[in-house]
């Protein structure tokens, strides 16, 4: 592991995949943070096509600070790339045609001092400039009580915080510019099964690509019978003011230039909380799998969704065209996530 910052071992894991990646992946900085007396980057990582109308795959992590082990999948996926770049020639194929990014650790502050938010207090998925058009729940949503209580948005008017800023710009830039672009932001604490969560979170309504996504989980359902995904609108569990996915999405039709997906993986830790009711005990405890057999489980469930993407967005003429856009796949959205709108 890299001596850069040993007081966070997954920005000193990053930084040792850099050095490891050299002449295989680009690395930058594009923000940096104050956290108490250190200074921290926000790195982001690019391998695959230099083409500027070659589909990308976004990866994020971290945005949430307890939510460790979204920011540790990440980690691993990109360890599994570039290792295997060292002797298959099949992905050296598929990276051609493909540009993969990496975002593993947006909020690096919220991660050294243990806490959902960010060094300022604002919760990243709360912050985005867009209200939610029903009902949310009570603090939960979102609100603009003060930063001393969980889920705070920030003052009214005020610019996003600079992590969320940073998101946003590095996907304003790599992914909306791009004729089909898919998101992948890894999450954790909530629920007993691992969820993968498309927008709305502002409202119950659907979305306009809500076909390409009912394709995209067919496709998923197929190759893989025994997955024990459940993908889902998150309005289906709880709407939300300020979530940046949301943004970003309507941000992309209004802009009108390619398919942008975004999803969110939800990784169940309840799960892990039932089987070991002490980890409640911990900070960590609600967020990650604490033992370890269970985390190198998650450390490689996770892999085969994020090389389905890949594959995905590399076969898009396929998938979008044909029988397997058509009307019919939204309404058999409609009908199984919709019907009780």
């Amino acid at each position: 592991m890299s001596t850069a910052y040993p007081f966070l071992p997954e920005l000193a894991e990053l930084e040792r995949l850099i050095k490891q990646g050299e002449g295989l992946m680009q690395a930058r900085t594009v923000a940096s943070v104050q956290a108490g007396r250190h200074h921290l980057p926000i790195r982001v990582l690019t391998l695959g096509s230099e083409a500027p109308d070659a589909p990308v795959v976004g990866f994020f992590g971290g945005v949430h600070g307890l939510e460790r082990i979204g920011t540790q999948v990440i980690l691993a996926f990109i360890h599994n790339l570039l290792m295997r770049l060292r002797w298959d020639p099949l992905l050296e194929h598929q990276l051609s045609q493909v540009r993969l990014l990496f975002m593993p650790l947006v909020n690096p502050g919220g991660m050294l001092q243990h806490r959902r938010a960010n060094p300022g207090g604002i919760d990243l998925m709360r912050n985005a400039p867009i209200d939610a058009g029903e009902p949310v729940a009570w603090l939960l949503g979102g609100h603009r009580l003060g930063s001393w209580l969980p889920w705070y948005r920030g003052r009214h008017g005020e610019a996003m915080a600079p992590e969320s800023q940073a998101l946003c710009q590095v996907v304003e830039e790599e992914l909306l510019s791009r004729p089909m672009a898919l998101a992948l932001d890894c999450h954790s604490g909530f629920g007993l099964r691992d969820r993968i969560w498309f927008p709305l979170a502002s409202s119950r309504r659907p979305i306009e690509v809500l076909g390409e996504i009912y394709t995209l989980k067919t496709l998923f359902d197929q190759a893989y019978p025994h997955h024990r995904y459940v993908f889902e609108p998150q309005s289906r569990q709880y709407l939300t003011h300020g979530d940046l996915w949301d943004h970003l999405y309507l941000q992309s039709r209004h802009q009108g230039k390619g398919l942008f997906l975004p999803f969110t993986l939800e990784m169940g830790s309840w799960t892990w909380v039932r089987k070991n009711p002490r980890q409640l005990l911990s900070r960590l405890g609600p967020f990650n799998p604490i033992a370890p057999h269970r985390q190198q489980r998650v450390m490689r469930t996770h892999l085969a969704f994020m090389e389905f993407l890949t594959r995905v967005a590399g076969s898009g003429p396929r998938w979008l065209d044909g029988h397997l856009r058509s009307a019919r796949h939204r309404m058999d959205a409609m009908h199984l996530w919709y019907r009780d709108v």
